[in-house]
């Protein structure tokens, strides 16, 4: 049985970083160049981990299902990066930063880990700004910050509404420059569909060419997964259509632990579900709530246009319940108190699903031009989707599926339980407990892949000098190969009547009402037969049109709906096992009186980390114990 050991350094939490990166083996430069290095997806994370590693000599492979690498869904990150500048000299640190952190994630997060995302950061924002990226100015020419949920300081650095997309031009551009060289080769238009252990180490993937369908091997001394999260179970969510998590799930079937897979965060501001022919929601971004005012009417019901429902009977219920933090609470309060207002009849819209995000005040302060400046896109993006005008009258929003705290449990070093596996970005557990601050996304993402990884990697890499070139005629590739082609194959020759779409909304709308903001044992439960009937029936009644050696976007969907079925049924099972509230899990039968998240911190307190057992057999249960030195575990208060 596989142990897990996070490999957290010795000494003061503040001197971790530095004494490891101190103590670490390293890699000779003449070495680098004989080993090469597999990264699978190309956001934030994985683009800067392979531009970095480039740069530092290694012969690395990137893959991507999208056509360019500037197609991630880091391209979707909207409001803005975190790092502990304290260029407001508003008395922000890296012990703020990493406080905030700790005290969002609701004491669910290892604390070694979250102390150095919380460091790094301030080089996050130096290299990012280095690379061109056009962060915000103030008059002075001084790169401006923002506020964010949960914070109480001004730390978030931003390019008007499009943060992520022009954080992930700037990785680009380092990325191109090291596949002009040579030293990064791009495979554009592959899914990774299997990992490949030889002798229990990662030594390769398989991949299908989404162009020609063609089953490719590709070999390397090490691998690393940037291949994002799984919010896109609950069908509709913020995220892109395709994301999506069969590339951990492949790996964590072949021995990589799966960490807290129940902690989903579920964003406050987005725009509601127009029409049942949604594949998709559009995220408006927590920046807004700097200085939109979220309220409802104080009558049920209330019908009338929100420009004619006068102020003394709006409810602006943040303001009121948290007056400490007031809009800017974090993202799981926010989104349950969305859900509370909306299921107690005080909801708008047609379906009353929704709540009013206000910006009447703050134009008439500081004049539409300046909301404009710093929202303009987002409020476009608005018009543009809902056909009303936000500067005129309010937005109406409500949450959805955004982000996963879960993932592929990692060490310090960002290694799985397989050797010679790594696993980057929101794609790994380990930053965000059970609830992630805003702006905290990229942030860990580029930390991840330009300053953490290329760091760690190098403990595991030295000990692989002598290793040859791995050959993918090794019989591990083989039988890899035959694994992948047996199951796309299953997938084609179902032939019943249903499409792959047809399923995943289906099982997005089990997951969304039964394993989505709120929680109970009984609807955990119900929720796993209703799986285990719609899997069997996906089993005999899919359909696929078309073969496997063209482009078949529905067999893509197919593989991927597969494998949800299987993370839906962990998910709910890691669910069922939390009986306490955390963060963004939150179980109704475990709250205060108040309605607030009820911690159970003699019994709950650790990682809980799955280990693959098996076709149809249950999950092992392994438990990371959580040990807290330098933050006083409380119950979080934002009031």
């Amino acid at each position: 049985m596989t142990k897990i050991d996070a490999k957290i350094p010795a000494g003061a939490l503040a001197q971790k970083w530095t004494e490891y990166k101190s103590t670490t083996n390293l890699v000779n430069p003449a070495n680098r160049k004989k080993l090469d290095i597999i990264i699978v997806g190309t956001g934030i994370a994985g683009a800067a981990a392979a531009s970095t590693l480039g740069e530092q000599g290694y012969n690395v492979k990137v893959f991507c299902y999208q056509d360019s690498p500037r197609r991630a869904h880091s391209v979707a990150a909207q409001g803005g990066i975190n790092a502990a500048k304290n260029y407001q000299n508003d008395n922000d640190s890296v012990h703020r930063l990493f406080y905030d952190m700790i005290k969002g994630g609701d004491y669910r997060s290892r604390e070694a880990n979250v102390y150095r995302a919380a460091e790094v950061s301030v080089q996050v924002i130096d290299h990012f700004t280095a690379l061109g990226v056009p962060f915000a100015r103030d008059y002075g020419g001084t790169l401006d910050t923002r506020s964010f949920g949960g914070v109480q300081v001004s730390r978030t650095f931003y390019a008007k509404g499009q943060t992520g997309q022009q954080c992930l031009l700037g990785t680009y551009s380092s990325l191109n420059r090291q596949i002009k060289k040579g030293s990064v080769k791009m495979y554009p238009r592959r899914e990774m569909l299997e990992l490949v252990l030889i002798d229990g180490k990662a030594r390769g993937i398989i991949t299908r060419n989404l162009i020609t369908g063609e089953i490719e091997r590709h070999s390397a001394h090490a691998v690393v997964l940037a291949t994002g999260g799984y919010g896109t179970i609950y069908y509709l969510s913020t995220l892109a259509v395709n994301s999506n998590p069969s590339a951990a799930w492949k790996a964590h079937k072949k021995g990589a632990f799966f960490a807290n897979p129940s902690f989903i965060q579920i964003h406050p501001t987005s725009i509601p579900q127009l029409n049942e022919f949604q594949s998709k929601l559009t995220l408006m971004s927590e920046s807004l709530r700097n200085d939109g005012r979220i309220w409802t009417p104080k009558k049920k019901a209330d019908n009338r246009p929100a420009n004619e429902i006068p102020e003394e009977e709006r409810d602006y219920y943040l303001e009121r319940r948290y007056p400490a933090f007031g809009n800017l609470v974090p993202r799981d309060v926010a989104s349950r108190a969305a859900k509370e207002r909306c299921d107690a009849g005080y909801g708008v819209g047609k379906t009353g699903l929704a709540v009013y995000l206000d910006f009447k005040d703050a134009i008439n302060k500081q004049g539409k031009q300046a909301i404009e400046d710093k929202y303009g896109n987002l409020f476009e993006m608005y018009l543009n989707i809902t056909g009303i005008d936000p500067y005129a009258e309010p937005m109406m929003i409500y949450p959805a599926g955004h982000y996963t705290m879960g993932g592929l449990w990692v060490d310090y070093e960002l290694m799985t339980t397989i050797q010679g596996l790594y696993s980057i970005g929101e794609s790994n557990f380990s930053d965000h407990g059970a609830n992630r601050l805003g702006a905290s996304s990229l942030m860990q993402a580029a930390g991840d892949g330009y300053f953490i990884l290329p760091n760690t990697i190098n403990n595991y890499l030295s000990k692989e000098i002598n290793t040859p070139k791995i050959t993918t005629d090794a019989p591990e590739f083989a039988d890899a190969e035959k694994s992948v082609a047996d199951r796309l194959n299953k997938l084609m020759s179902v032939k019943g009547s249903k499409s792959a779409s047809s399923f995943h909304k289906r099982l997005g709308k089990i997951m969304w009402d039964y394993c989505g903001m709120s929680r109970n044992e009984a609807g955990l439960k119900e929720a796993l037969k209703l799986i285990a009937a719609l899997k069997k029936e996906f089993w005999h009644d899919l359909n696929v049109p078309g073969s496997m050696y063209e482009v078949n976007q529905e067999l893509e969907k197919a593989g991927r709906i597969a494998d949800y079925f299987e993370v839906a049924e962990l998910l709910i099972n890691d669910a069922l096992n939390r009986n306490e509230s955390c963060g963004a899990h939150f179980r109704e039968e475990y709250q205060t009186t108040d309605g607030e998240a009820l911690r159970n911190d003699t019994e709950y307190s650790y990682v809980a980390v799955w280990e693959y057992a098996g076709e149809d057999k249950p999950h092992v249960l392994h438990k990371e114990n959580l040990t807290f030195e330098d933050v006083e575990v409380k119950a979080r208060s934002y009031k």
